[in-house]
């Protein structure tokens, strides 16, 4: 039997009472700069941010296969998230501004972000597949894609599932949400590759659900960063380079989308998808 739904619940429970404790015991000084207005005008704290990265990242671990992959992208794309939380400005938004203002010569926290988790892509991608033995090729479906394209198209698609779930943190719960419908396929079967990164993922981010719903937390950039590239992670881990190619190719065009485009407008302007949504908020 596998281990991997026990950590899976191990982890929910490790969050949430992480959580919990964490805004409890920590002092008002270190609190106050996670502390953010959401959509609502109310106070909540992105705390659940690092607990999520920190306890997937422990997932993963005890998930009985070679953890470093995952260690790499819930960490290392939840660090250069925090910097944009703690540290970011708001003069460039988006792929565009960032970009548009690194041509001009102006380097935002935005643009260390998208560069930062790029390189982490690569590196949880790189790991996954050296770890897996298939560095040296991958069976694309029409023969043999040389290892080093696909694991260079993995590294794009972890960090593009990693931008992409910050774009959808806008109301409580969405990412999270996104997170288990994008996440779940990959769980199963439980000895599968890629199985214990998802179950790690999962574990996190029901820990953080009822909070998050609730209004009194948000995931902030660290912990969309980190929920994201996890799930980027594990379906990286169980395909070739057809696969990985199609989830680049999702994960950019939406974010390419996005920049002209709400999601939030039509997430409220389609019935099945706002009642989703809206499922388990609390009614005001």
């Amino acid at each position: 039997m596998s281990r991997r739904p026990v950590v899976a619940a191990l982890v929910a429970a490790a969050t949430a009472g992480g959580l919990s404790a964490l805004r409890r015991s920590l002092p008002e000084g270190l609190r106050a700069p996670w502390d953010r207005t959401n959509h609502a005008g109310d106070t909540v704290t992105l705390l659940e941010g690092p607990i999520l990265a920190v306890a997937a990242a422990a997932g993963a671990v005890a998930g009985g296969s070679p953890s470093a992959p995952g260690v790499v992208a819930s960490l290392g794309s939840a660090a250069f998230g925090a910097l944009d939380d703690l540290a970011g400005d708001s003069a460039s938004k988006g792929f565009k501004g960032h970009l548009g203002a690194l041509a001009r010569g102006e380097v935002t926290t935005g643009a260390v972000k998208i560069v930062g988790i790029g390189a982490t892509g690569l590196v949880a991608a790189a790991l996954a597949d050296r770890r897996s033995g298939r560095g040296a090729a991958l069976r694309s479906g029409h023969g043999s894609a040389p290892g080093v394209l696909a694991t260079l198209v993995g590294g794009a698609a972890i960090a593009g599932a990693a931008n992409l779930a910050n774009l959808f943190d806008l109301r409580p719960g969405r990412t999270l949400k996104v997170t288990a419908v994008a996440g779940l396929p990959a769980l199963l079967p439980p000895g599968a590759a890629g199985a214990a990164t998802a179950a790690a993922a999962l574990g996190a981010a029901a820990g953080i659900l009822p909070d998050d719903l609730a209004g009194r937390s948000m995931l902030g950039d660290t912990g969309a960063n980190a929920a994201g590239a996890l799930v980027g992670l594990a379906i990286v881990e169980r395909t070739g380079l057809r696969g990985r190619l199609a989830v680049l190719a999702v994960t950019a065009g939406l974010t390419v989308l996005s920049e002209k485009v709400s999601f939030s407008k039509v997430i409220e302007g389609n019935d099945v998808l706002r009642r989703l949504d809206a499922l388990g908020r609390p009614k005001r």
